[in-house]
């Protein structure tokens, strides 16, 4: 049983009698944009007994007047039981509060049931069409009503269609909105709404408000910047991406400033990468840009590194769009590229680079010149067959004559095959070195670099590498690495091979009588009769001071003797001038076989040697061949 003061009476009535939907008053949920709502006079002057308040002409007959308690009681329900009776219900055995009426539409009294069950739950709004939707949160959620929470609640049409996991899609309509929340109803299937004939006539200017509405919260949330202007090219709408990127405060932004305002502003912040001098110069081309109407994208460069894309767009009211695209990373790129061009454009090597059908995509200047084509036909991108069979320009090193008609072709198929590298010959004689490189988009990288002066460098260290510089022969070096090389071509196949070994006769007294540049000239004789009388596949090499050796391959012993005394006799006819004095010198020539019981080139050379001394020991000026020793028992005989 609960008590209701009311007129200064006490009176009582039956709990369970009371039939009617309960409330909690203190958590009812009532939108902010309605005028009115209920009044709770919580902690207010009591109004005294029997005193009600009066009912507000503004309402209609149909409005239920309600009492409100005077002042905050623990846990108070409400109750609705009649139009005009409100019950109090209370703990037991706690006093009842003095209540007075308060007017309130029967709209009002049943939103304070559409929201009792807090959620969050993610939902999804969706409208024209279901072509756009929008992402929400379910704030709270009844059978009747929810209020949902987004970015922006100017978007959302009065009309639309609602998703929540796990439920299937509603039909709403928006009862309440405010910056970021939607208070929504749903609609009953099958249910037809009569619009009232004020409704009729604003239902066209709300469409078209919210569309508005919708189309603003849209460009406020575009990574560009955009700016309306209309005909006398003051701003209409500035949205927040501009506002950001210039730094332009709100309440410039939202007076309709001109565009010379905006143009003035960025000079004002220091905003352009221009210098101090050119800036009203940059604001005066800027304003006859837009005035225009030029559809020309510009970028703009600011202090901080970023550039932006301005482009002008003519509106058919006569005003103009002005959008403002970051394109720093854009730029930065193509400023990358640019450098990289630009050295590629200046290095000293050649530089071709060929699309995956091997037409020229860029050469650089020195490509250009190498293959003698203008930068015309460069822009044309010629293929790579076309510029390999212009002229020969380059082949393959010592090709004959008769095969250069057919190398273009086979270069062309190298480079189809990939990675490679390959050394080219111009007919000036200069050495090129290409190298081909396959590209991720399956185009071909191809360098040229000249090693004419390299391989000049590398044949002059070859030749002081391998030769005698008096003589112009093999060093001992040299000459001991072939003699090895043929050494080997014994062992495998049984080739014959046979070494001279020549020692000039007295030079020590040639020396010491002429001097040692008359010596020098006698050993440079003995070296030019030795050329002379060797054959073409012979090896003739100095192996130090008056000592020459001549590597005979595939020849035996008897063809060996004919050899040497060929030598010997080209020798003996060689005259040497020293001064007014004219003598010739003579050589000794031991001569040996490499044979199977020879352990390798040390024991061919030794036997050589021994033949030599053999020779000297014997009268000199003379051709001694190296004959084995007996064996122990026969020498014993």
């Amino acid at each position: 049983m609960s008590s209701l003061h009311s007129g200064g009476r006490m009176c009582r009535c039956d709990h369970d009698r009371v039939t009617a939907r309960i409330g909690v008053v203190h958590r009812l949920q009532i939108p902010p944009d309605r005028s009115r709502s209920i009044q709770l006079a919580r902690g207010t002057s009591h109004p005294g007994p029997n005193r009600r308040t009066a009912r507000d002409p503004a309402q209609s007959p149909d409005h239920k007047r309600v009492f409100a308690p005077v002042r905050s009681i623990p846990r108070q329900r409400v109750v609705s039981l009649h139009r005009k009776t409100l019950i109090a219900l209370h703990r037991r055995k706690e006093p009842c509060a003095i209540l007075r009426p308060v007017f309130v539409s029967p709209w009002r009294l049943r939103m304070s049931r559409l929201f009792p069950e807090r959620t969050f739950l993610a939902g999804k709004i969706f409208f024209n069409f279901g072509q756009s939707s929008i992402d929400c949160v379910v704030r709270r959620l009844s059978e009747e009503a929810a209020t949902l929470e987004m970015e922006s609640g100017l978007g959302v049409p009065e009309r639309f269609q609602l998703r929540v996991a796990g439920r299937k899609i509603l039909a709403c309509r928006v009862i309440w909105r405010s910056d970021r929340q939607v208070g929504a109803a749903f609609e009953l299937p099958g249910s037809v709404e009569r619009p009232s004939g004020e409704e009729r006539e604003r239902s066209s200017d709300a469409l078209m408000r919210g569309q508005m509405l919708a189309l603003r919260a849209a460009l406020d949330h575009v990574p560009t910047g955009i700016v309306l202007l209309d005909s006398s090219l003051r701003a209409r709408l500035i949205n927040r991406s501009f506002r950001q990127m210039w730094r332009l405060p709100d309440e410039v932004a939202d007076s309709n400033p001109s565009i010379l305002t905006l143009l003035h502003h960025g000079r004002d912040t220091g905003a352009y990468e221009v210098p101090d001098p050119e800036l009203d110069a940059l604001v005066a081309e800027r304003v006859r840009v837009i005035e225009a109407g030029d559809p020309t994208p510009i970028d703009l460069r600011r202090t901080n590194g970023d550039v932006v894309r301005v482009q002008v767009t003519p509106l058919p009211d006569g005003g103009r769009m002005l959008t403002y695209t970051p394109v720093t990373d854009i730029v930065r790129t193509s400023d990358e590229l640019k450098l990289l061009r630009d050295a590629l454009e200046n290095v000293q090597d050649g530089v071709l680079l060929l699309d995956s059908d091997l037409h020229a995509t860029f050469m650089n200047r020195r490509m250009r010149r190498f293959w003698e084509v203008s930068d015309e036909e460069a822009a044309n991108r010629p293929t790579y067959s076309s510029l390999v069979r212009r002229l020969h320009r380059a082949s393959a090193p010592n090709l004959p004559t008769n095969e250069l008609a057919k190398f273009p072709a086979r270069r062309v198929e190298e480079v189809k095959a990939g990675d490679h590298v390959r050394d080219l010959q111009t007919p000036d004689g200069r050495r090129i070195r290409a190298h081909c490189t396959t590209m991720a988009n399956g185009g071909r990288m191809l360098t040229y670099v000249d090693i004419t002066d390299l391989t000049q460098k590398a044949a002059l260290l070859e030749t002081l590498a391998t030769t005698d510089p008096l003589t112009g022969l093999s060093n001992r070096r040299h000459f001991l690495d072939c003699l090895g090389a043929e050494w080997s071509r014994f062992q495998r196949y049984y080739r014959s091979v046979s070494v001279l070994m020549l020692d000039i006769d007295h030079f020590k007294s040639v020396n010491d009588r002429h001097g040692h540049a008359v010596g020098d000239v006698a050993i440079k004789a003995v070296a030019a009769a030795c050329l002379d009388g060797k054959r073409k596949s012979d090896i003739v090499g100095r192996l130090g001071g008056e000592e020459f050796a001549v590597l005979l391959p595939e020849t035996s012993l008897s063809r060996a003797r004919i050899v040497a005394e060929r030598i010997r006799k080209h020798v003996i006819s060689a005259q040497i001038v020293a001064g007014k004095v004219q003598f010739g010198v003579t050589v000794s020539i031991g001569i040996a076989e490499a044979t199977v019981s020879m352990s390798g080139i040390d024991t061919l050379m030794s036997a050589a040697d021994h033949a030599l001394y053999q020779a000297k020991a014997e009268g000199r000026n003379r051709c001694i061949a190296f004959a084995p020793p007996p064996p122990a028992s026969k020498a014993a005989e």
